[in-house]
């Protein structure tokens, strides 16, 4: 996989639990260019690679702004950006990669929760500059925990921004959108944030009149933990290319039993969310527990696995490597 050397030219303080990063080319030269909704992987200085969505303009090639919540139970990722880092420092990353795509539409309304904003925020960014009308609907705690703030609520001429504080009577179960409450056949609806948040929004939204092919989500968590080790059967993965078998125990992902047989495995969040390990099952019925794919991707005629989180409903399983 292809990757870039940048430099971290710029720290600063987004709400009480966030900060954002400003990350420019080491040579000096233009970025690639990206689409709101794309994320990047960032190769740590610990040793961990992370998944990070874009943020700001998708027209800026000098620099990629990402922003990082410290989440409350660190698998070491957003504890050492918030601890460690340092203005200068060199990371690896990845070309950008979306799964998160805008799809056209007359009207499209976004909602964010943490730092789920920050892909919508690049999306309402677009959104104004190809001048399609939209609404940026933004939930957090505490008014002081809104990260982004400043761009959020600047003036823009086809939409707007709000942010909406559960400590002032406006959470997602008491006061949803009124942009939400008017599906239009030709709109769209994109959530990006915690999972129980998506989950209470898509089925809201859904009650009102929404289609759910016109419901786009992309997680910033896991919907669920990986069942305890033993409660999982072992099964046999096998690769197309070279025929090589072996066994996953239920105490193994298939990510890391390929990594200890010498298979390169393309990992980024490691939890399913960002499809940087997915592969095209050819043979087997996989049990899927990511949530980067739809519902309709997992139950389609071609499908891929996860190899970070999903195993094996059948016996054998072939996938295409």
């Amino acid at each position: 996989m292809s990757t870039i050397t940048v430099v971290v030219d710029g720290l600063s303080r987004q709400g009480r639990h966030a900060i954002a990063l400003s990350l420019v080319r080491e040579d000096g030269e233009p970025l690639p260019r990206w689409e709101a909704g794309a994320h990047i992987d960032v190769q740590l200085g610990n040793g961990l690679t992370r998944q990070y969505s874009l943020t700001g303009s998708p027209a800026r090639q000098d620099r990629y702004l990402i922003g990082v919540g410290l989440a409350a139970e660190s698998r070491g990722g957003s504890r050492y950006i918030h601890q460690q880092l340092r203005l200068g420092q060199r990371l690896t990353i990845s070309h950008p990669r979306n799964l998160f795509p805008l799809v056209a539409a007359s009207r499209v309304v976004l909602i964010a929760a943490g730092i789920g904003l920050t892909p919508l925020l690049a999306m309402a960014q677009q959104l104004e500059k190809d001048g399609v009308a939209f609404s940026l609907h933004y939930y957090v705690k505490q008014r002081q925990d809104a990260a982004f703030a400043r761009q959020l609520l600047q003036p823009f001429r086809h939409g707007y921004g709000e942010i909406l504080c559960s400590d002032e009577g406006h959470s997602p179960r008491h006061a949803l959108p009124e942009a939400l409450r008017a599906p239009e056949p030709d709109a769209r609806l994109y959530l990006c944030g915690p999972h129980g948040f998506m989950t209470h929004l898509q089925q809201q939204a859904q009650t009102l009149g929404w289609l759910a092919d016109r419901i786009h989500t992309e997680a910033f968590a896991a919907a669920a933990p990986l069942p305890a080790p033993g409660r999982d059967e072992s099964f046999v993965v096998t690769l197309a290319s070279s025929g090589a078998s072996w066994p996953v125990p239920a105490d193994k992902t298939i990510a890391r039993v390929l990594l200890d047989n010498g298979v390169d495995v393309p990992l980024s969040c490691e939890m399913g969310l960002c499809g940087a390990c997915l592969t095209p099952v050819l043979s087997g019925e996989a049990d899927h527990r990511d949530t980067v794919q739809s519902e309709a991707e997992k139950s389609a005629s071609h499908q891929q696995i996860a190899l970070c989180c999903s195993r094996s409903r059948s016996k054998a399983l072939v996938i295409d490597l």
